[in-house]
């Protein structure tokens, strides 16, 4: 305190000093973060694929594919089942193939007396126009798949008798046929050898 000329007190002010400023806090970085997998490794570790070798065959090792159409075809070429159905001498010959010489159930052929289980039709004679509505009958009442051999020429194309009005020229022209079978009469090697070439057409079918 200071006292003037009329004892007046005067406070006396000084000035203290400035001192450094306090430091602003600059605000802290935030953490970065990051995905931890290591419980879902082994889960989400992929798969090693062999270059080369089919992916079936690492999963599931040992076990035989085999396309549907063959499995089906190889029972229906080993399953076949003729009607015994004959028009002319040629059915004498398709008898003889029936008999225990021959052995067609070796072939896993078998005749049948009933178009309703049977899936093969042996035209074996001269389709006549007044049979021809018979022989379209028996073949609509087979169930499918179903196939037809023309045995003979006169079922082929009429034989020696093109020239009669009343043949039917081939009895292609009534029913589709999958195999032919020449000779007048074709003896039963020839038959057997007709049933070995639809085995054949009917392994190398393939169904959509």
């Amino acid at each position: 305190m200071a006292v003037n000329d009329r004892s007046t007190l005067v406070a006396e002010t000084t000035t203290a000093p400035a001192g450094p400023a306090p430091a602003t806090s600059e605000p802290l970085p935030l953490p970065v973060y990051t995905p931890d997998f290591s419980p879902e490794l082994e889960r989400l570790r992929p798969l090693t694929v062999t270059p080369g070798k089919a992916l079936y065959r690492e999963v599931l090792p040992g076990v035989l594919t085999v396309p549907v159409d063959a499995v089906l075809a190889l029972s229906r070429r080993s399953s076949l089942w003729p009607m015994t159905f004959g028009l002319a001498c040629c059915a004498i010959e398709m008898i003889a193939s029936f008999l225990s010489d021959h052995d067609l159930d070796r072939l896993g052929i078998v005749p049948w007396p009933s178009p309703r289980q049977s899936d093969v039709m042996i035209v074996s004679g001269t389709v006549t126009k007044k049979m021809a509505p018979a022989v379209k009958l028996l073949y609509e009442q087979m169930p499918g798949p179903k196939w037809v051999i023309s045995m003979g020429a006169c079922a082929t194309n009429g034989g020696p008798y093109s020239a009669y009005d009343r043949v039917v020229q081939g009895v292609d022209k009534l029913i589709p046929v999958d195999v032919y079978i020449p000779g007048c009469p074709p003896r039963p090697e020839a038959l057997i050898d007709g049933f070995i070439a639809l085995q054949k057409k009917i392994a190398a079918e393939k169904h959509a």
